[in-house]
């Protein structure tokens, strides 16, 4: 490995997301290059071929991208690839996400980091010299496979969105006018891929016993003909609106009054962040992820897995009683000024960086 520039204040970092899909992984991947731009890291990022994800780091300041195919034929060469790009840019560290691009990196350039936002096997990371989970859970997870602690670290994701909107209130009425709401409706807010570990058929159940409040589900994935299915049955599907992938998050939650993580499974959570950092009150299950975050009562509302029944209950406590839901707003904003911004996360990130670089 080459030795590290003590003059140069910022690491040279390369990074390598090869998943296209429209996730919640992915776009933590963008969200942290932009983290890393804003902080004046130069920044290499190897992607699969995505036009629109290109477009959008061109836009980033100090990021080179590298479209490389690893499908089929093309993962042969696309190794070959990678190592070039190595090779050119030489990073002083490498950060990889996700088992595809783990099993791929070169050893032999830069300490590689390897970060885990879900229990993924660790044989896929046997070129990475340091692994990163975001709850304590995956960190023993981690170490339960058998890495050392000093070869783990704890750093979380980060839930600012791009920036909460110039004028939230005219960004309210005219999403609102827009999907054909009054503003005296309760509307939720649901973001996810639309899979079963999401629970968002839980979520419809759920709604069909709340009178007047409509869901705004936004996401894309297998189960979308089956939850308007499901919709149709209960009689809601007028009170469904399934939106697509969106990336004008701050203007969704401008238009929510609740946001709701109704997950059977969740290793994280970014949408905890991401609601107090937009100061709506939560309302989350107790999955892994929320329940290591929320603080039940204080900052948002925690229910059972798959309880109808407690997802109603904490919904109903909310929108009828608004000095509890603005108890829960202001704490949860909080606890995320407090350690969930983007310039903590990213500074824990760099500091970790330093050390192994040094």
């Amino acid at each position: 490995m080459k030795a590290h520039d003590p003059i140069r204040s910022k690491p040279r970092l390369l990074q390598i997301m090869l998943s296209t899909q429209p996730g919640g992984a992915e776009t933590f991947f963008e969200k942290l290059c932009f983290g890393f731009a804003q902080a004046g890291v130069p920044q290499c990022v190897v992607i699969e071929p995505n036009p629109e994800r290109e477009a959008l780091f061109a836009d980033f300041p100090g990021v080179e991208v590298y479209p490389i195919s690893f499908g089929g034929i093309q993962g042969f060469f696309g190794k070959r690839r990678l190592r070039t790009v190595f090779e050119q840019f030489q990073p002083d560290v490498a950060l990889t996400w996700m088992n595809r691009a783990s099993r791929r990196v070169p050893s032999g350039y830069c300490p590689v980091v390897g970060r885990l936002g879900g229990y993924y096997g660790l044989k896929y990371y046997k070129n990475c010299d340091h692994l990163v989970g975001i709850t304590p859970d995956l960190v023993e997870h981690i170490k339960t496979g058998g890495r050392s602690t000093s070869d783990v670290s704890l750093i979380p994701n980060f839930g600012e969105v791009s920036g909460r909107v110039a004028d939230p209130s005219e960004v309210r009425r005219a999403m609102r006018a827009e999907l054909g709401l009054s503003d005296q409706q309760t509307v939720l807010l649901a973001l996810g891929r639309l899979h079963e570990v999401k629970a968002h058929d839980t979520l419809i159940r759920a709604l069909a016993r709340m009178d007047s409040a409509v869901l705004l589900l936004a996401g894309e994935g297998p189960l979308e003909g089956e939850l308007r299915a499901l919709a149709e049955s209960l009689n809601v599907s007028s009170r469904v609106h399934f939106l697509g992938w969106r990336r004008d998050i701050e203007a969704l939650f401008a238009t929510c009054d609740i946001s709701v993580f109704p997950s059977r499974y969740e290793p994280n959570g970014t949408v905890v962040m991401e609601s107090w950092a937009q100061q709506r009150p939560l309302v989350a299950s107790c999955a892994k992820g929320p329940e290591w975050l929320v603080d039940d009562g204080v900052n948002g509302l925690l229910f059972e897995i798959d309880s109808v029944d407690g997802l109603v209950a904490c919904v109903e406590q909310v929108r009828t009683d608004s000095e509890f839901a603005q108890k829960l707003v202001v704490n949860g904003e909080l606890k995320f000024r407090q350690g969930f911004t983007r310039e903590c996360i990213v500074e824990q990130y760099l500091k970790l960086f330093a050390e192994l670089i040094g």
